[in-house]
């Protein structure tokens, strides 16, 4: 009703101010939290139906099982659930505040003395709390869902995994470098192997080239290998016979077979520093790490700017929300995109790349609540 909170407040003449602004706390929560869930499981539905339909033909032609397809909807929900967070919590906080506006009852807390970065500081606890929440949510949950339901799809699409295909890395401080064609993950076997090895200064020691090389639980055995080294001067060729120093586990030739998106935060730190210490490029990888916490922060950064824009629209509140939401929402992710690819390519610094869009956002929600209604 229009005088709701305005009845509220003259009922209250002798409480404290604080107890005031408990109660005002408490019923602006009321107000958002039903939109946000109407939000949440509008953008869930959406986000559910957009992946099955670009997959739809797929899964036609390739005659996969209804009952499997739901599966793998399913177990893309929580997937859904974290990329509808912060849009929902954007769009909830706009539409509560905006109807909030449109019913002059923010007016009635500005003349109370009210300003408006403390009548929306519960909105911004919820931002904080959400983005403590959605990184949890997506490390335990997540994760470990869509990589189900990756698998599940894979096989019903007969996709092959991830591949081992050439695979490149340097190993002993970057003073042996391997070159493998394929690696067989099942029976731990090399095929196309070239071993380069350096001295301290970098300059060339030897190069070994097999056929082939099976692990036998502690070094590689190489089938028809040959060494060459340079002897007087002089480049010659010999037949090598596998000896323990080359013990490289066949875990690092298992990297290119890594999907980071679907390791947890822990685990991806530790790849990006295996990747960094075997010589391998790790930029992109580690601007994915980096995203991990960054995209957490979202949830954030969404209640700045709705608080900063809420009680800009009286009309139309509704689409007017949803319009704005979409439209930051999409600015945001083309920028991070962006950024992410710079980072990937090396252009700028990984944790450029997964903060830049984070804090410009931040940045620009500050500058509107500067000239929010108050």
């Amino acid at each position: 009703m229009k005088d709701t909170l305005k009845a509220k407040l003259s009922g209250l003449p002798d409480i404290k101010s604080a107890l005031q602004i408990n109660v005002l706390d408490k019923y602006l929560i009321r107000q958002f939290f039903p939109f946000f869930f109407i939000a949440v499981s509008m953008f869930v539905f959406v986000l559910i139906m957009i992946d099955l339909f670009s997959n739809m033909a797929r899964f036609m032609n390739n005659e996969v099982p209804v009952l499997t397809v739901l599966k793998i909807s399913l177990f893309f929900v929580p997937k859904s659930i974290s990329y509808a967070f912060p849009i929902s919590l954007l769009f909830a906080a706009a539409y509560t505040l905006g109807d909030l506006y449109a019913r002059n009852e923010l007016t009635t807390v500005f003349s109370s003395g009210i300003p408006i970065w403390r009548f929306t500081f519960s909105l911004f606890i919820i931002g904080l709390l959400a983005s403590v929440f959605i990184f949890f949510f997506d490390d335990l949950l997540v994760i470990p869902t869509l990589k189900v339901k990756n698998e599940l799809s894979r096989r019903a699409l007969n996709q092959p995994a991830s591949s081992n295909s050439d695979v490149v890395f340097k190993t002993r401080n970057g003073r042996l470098i391997y070159s493998v064609d394929y690696f067989d993950n099942e029976n731990f076997k090399l095929d196309g192997i070239s071993i380069i090895e350096t001295n301290e200064n970098n300059e060339f020691v030897s190069l070994i080239r097999a056929r082939s090389a099976v692990w036998n639980e502690s070094f590689w055995e190489f089938q028809n290998a040959s060494i060459y080294q340079y002897e007087d001067s002089i480049l010659r060729i010999r037949r090598f016979i596998s000896d323990a120093s080359y013990n490289e586990p066949p875990e690092m030739f298992r990297r290119s077979a890594v999907n980071i998106d679907e390791l947890r935060a822990k685990d991806a730190g530790l790849f990006v520093v295996d990747l960094r210490d075997s010589g391998l490029p790790y930029n992109r990888a580690q601007a994915n790490y980096y995203h991990r916490y960054s995209f957490a922060a979202t949830s954030l950064i969404v209640m700045i700017l709705s608080i900063s824009m809420g009680g800009r629209f009286r009309k139309n509140i509704l689409l007017m929300s949803l319009f704005s939401s979409l439209g930051v929402a999409v600015v945001f992710y083309v920028m991070e995109m962006i950024s992410m690819t710079l980072a990937g390519l090396g252009y700028i610094p990984p944790i450029v790349g997964a903060w830049f869009p984070v804090f410009s956002f931040i940045a620009i929600g500050l500058l509107l609540l500067q000239g929010a209604k108050t």
